[in-house]
């Protein structure tokens, strides 16, 4: 049983090593990529080890038939438009690779600690449960920072303006202050413009790829302010001063829910945490739950944990 149990630890472990190898090629192929976009029009020092190379034909035939099922599975292209959002550089077959190898490896680890097949499938089963939630946790913090670093970024771009520059050229002064994710965002709105796509445009796309409300009403500002006329710098002054009073209040609404957001978070891992910890010490004690009645009782309190934990959610969730 024990050579069994260390087995199956060395599986997770190695599936871990061949998810974070997946993580660490996409990151080079995404560094090399920049490199190479960064050059002066023109350069022709590019050496050819230089460009990113690809998988090996297993991995590339592998990650091809990933991809084409989720192509039958997501025709609109959800998946790869949050990937997008995300700031994830995968596309929707690596990611999906990646995520089966996370969540069998969990899933081994978990059997290697607790000699349970009842917990390494529920780690097997939440792996994809999990892979969703990075992806959404990743857009929702983007758009936070969004949100915060917008304000400043509008002051900027009216002051460049005031002082006599072009709305692209403050874009682009903008962008040179900015940190991420905003100078991201907005340089790419710079280069949609340089290809020909008019500015307003291009702003209106970036602000339904963020789905920023902030960012929604700027852009339907500066169509206004394009068809009646005034001063665009003064618009912007007034933009910025109305969201910054609206992140203000944002941030007093985290603040007075932040304690019943911490205790859904205490809450609901502290029942899997027992759960864990007393099956590793003491396996005989657990014994009766995953027999019986015990898998009923286990199905029920899953499902009021959960039940509990949305409630809890939706109640410190204050849309402002």
């Amino acid at each position: 049983m024990n050579a069994g149990i260390f087995a199956m630890i060395f599986v997770g472990g190695g599936l871990a090593l061949v998810v974070a190898g997946l993580l660490w090629r996409v990151r080079e192929r995404e560094r090399a990529l920049a490199e190479i976009l960064e050059l002066p029009f023109g350069e022709r020092d590019v050496r050819p080890d230089a460009l990113p190379e690809g998988y090996g034909p297993l991995v590339e035939g592998t990650i091809g038939l990933a991809g084409k099922v989720v192509d039958q599975f997501d025709e609109k292209g959800d998946m790869r438009a949050a990937l997008e959002r995300a700031r994830i550089p995968m596309r929707p077959g690596e990611y999906v690779i990646t995520a089966v190898g996370a969540s069998v490896a969990v899933a081994a680890v978990l059997y290697g600690l607790t000699g349970t097949v009842f917990i390494a499938a529920t780690g097997l089963i939440a792996g994809p449960f999990g892979a969703v939630a990075f992806v959404r946790y990743r857009i929702a913090k983007r758009r936070k920072a969004f949100e915060a670093a917008l304000p400043d970024a509008l002051t900027l771009i009216a002051s460049s303006l005031s002082a006599g520059h072009t709305f692209l050229r403050a874009i682009q002064m903008m962008c040179e202050e900015a940190e991420p994710p905003m100078s991201e965002e907005f340089s790419r709105v710079v280069a949609e413009t340089r290809l020909g796509d008019p500015l307003v445009d291009a702003l209106g796309r970036m602000a339904k790829r963020l789905e920023v409300r902030d960012m929604d009403w700027v852009v339907q500002a500066i169509r206004i302010q394009q068809t009646v006329g005034g001063r665009l710098a003064d618009l912007l002054h007034t933009l910025a001063d109305f969201i910054r009073a609206r992140e203000e209040v944002r941030r007093d609404v985290a603040v007075l829910t932040a304690e019943g957001r911490i205790s859904a978070y205490v809450l609901t891992a502290l029942a899997p945490f027992m759960f864990l910890a007393i099956q590793v010490v003491s396996p005989v004690y657990m014994k009766p739950m995953f027999s019986g009645l015990g898998l009923i009782v286990l199905a029920g309190t899953t499902l009021l944990m959960v039940v509990g934990s949305v409630v809890i959610f939706r109640m410190c969730k204050i849309e402002v």
